[in-house]
């Protein structure tokens, strides 16, 4: 340890009485204390108590019944979540490369920041509100999600969104498969090369249904598969674990639950939301299928972390 006055050399000099310890130079003679570290900056909250509020986000609880029951301030708790959020994003893209996969799938979920997109279209409100789509790439056998992007439902967003699926991957032996979305089947082969094999799940749904049943899943009546490109196992083709972690997202991350005022306001919230909870679903929450860690399956990390682990990881991002 050095001092922070003059630079040189310090010994040992007891502890504090909270246990931290204390430091006296060898040539000045100033005594000082190891430094603290902050991994939420400025932010006053104990590392503990906000581990324990992101952990209450990530288990569907909104922000007002977090407030409550932590009693914290409201603009504390979405700073908190903006600021471990946006480095989630940030150690998300560093860090998870070149995984080792076989069989990944792909879908969109949708959701909405501020309004929805008729009523954006009506009031005239800017681009950055109204429907917005997370799309999702899933491993079948690790269940790790291995990219994500956020966005409207269109092809720019398809593009970042394999971009960073690209990176996530090692080699192109894997199969990929989505739903029929008809900008996938050329973004896909243009980005992730043409010898990947690439199967589309084709459903065919019945009419939309009127009245008290409008909100219930439509009726699948036909279903084919697609061979895009490279030489795809039609008997792996599936989205159907993808589309399960759908539902997963929807009933962990209360900002999709629908018929509530609890979506989102803000893009950057948004955002951050989901990146906390995509960062913590792979290394933090033991899947109940597989009994570890998608991490952990796919080879990442060896042991379950913590939320304190979580957020000193991505301290530095």
């Amino acid at each position: 340890m050095l001092c922070n006055l003059c630079n040189n050399a310090a010994r040992r000099f007891g502890q504090t009485r909270h246990g931290r310890q204390r430091f006296q130079c060898m040539e000045c003679h100033r005594t000082f204390t190891e430094p603290r570290p902050r991994p939420l900056d400025e932010m006053r909250v104990p590392t503990e108590k906000a581990a324990l509020v992101l952990r209450m986000l990530l288990e569907g609880n909104s922000i007002s019944s977090t407030q409550r029951l932590m009693d914290i301030d409201k603009k504390t708790i979405l700073r908190l979540l903006l600021k471990i959020g946006e480095r989630c994003a940030a150690w998300f893209y560093a860090n998870v490369r070149d995984v080792p996969c076989e069989n990944v799938q792909c879908d969109e979920v949708w959701s909405f920041i501020g309004c929805k997109e008729k009523v954006r279209n009506r009031q005239g409100y800017s681009e950055e509100f109204g429907d917005c789509y997370t799309f999702t790439a899933l491993e079948r056998d690790s269940k790790m999600i291995l990219a994500f992007a956020i966005g409207k439902r269109d092809v720019s967003t398809a593009k970042r969104f394999a971009y960073r699926l690209k990176a996530a991957t090692e080699g192109s032996s894997w199969q990929l498969s989505t739903d029929g979305w008809q900008s996938y089947r050329t973004v896909m082969p243009a980005i992730l090369g043409r010898s990947l094999p690439f199967a589309q799940i084709i459903k065919i749904f019945a009419g939309a249904v009127a009245g008290p049943a409008r909100y219930s899943p439509p009726e699948i009546i036909d279903m084919h598969i697609n061979k895009v490109c490279g030489n795809p196992d039609v008997d792996k083709a599936c989205t159907s674990h993808v589309e399960r972690h759908n539902l997963t997202i929807r009933m962990t991350v209360r900002r999709f639950t629908r018929l509530t005022n609890a979506f989102s306001k803000s893009p950057r919230h948004h955002d951050a939301a989901l990146a906390l909870f995509f960062l913590y679903y792979d290394f933090c929450r033991v899947h109940m299928t597989i009994k570890k860690t998608p991490a952990m399956v796919a080879g990442l990390t060896d042991h379950v972390w913590s939320m304190n682990e979580l957020i000193e990881k991505v301290a530095t991002y």
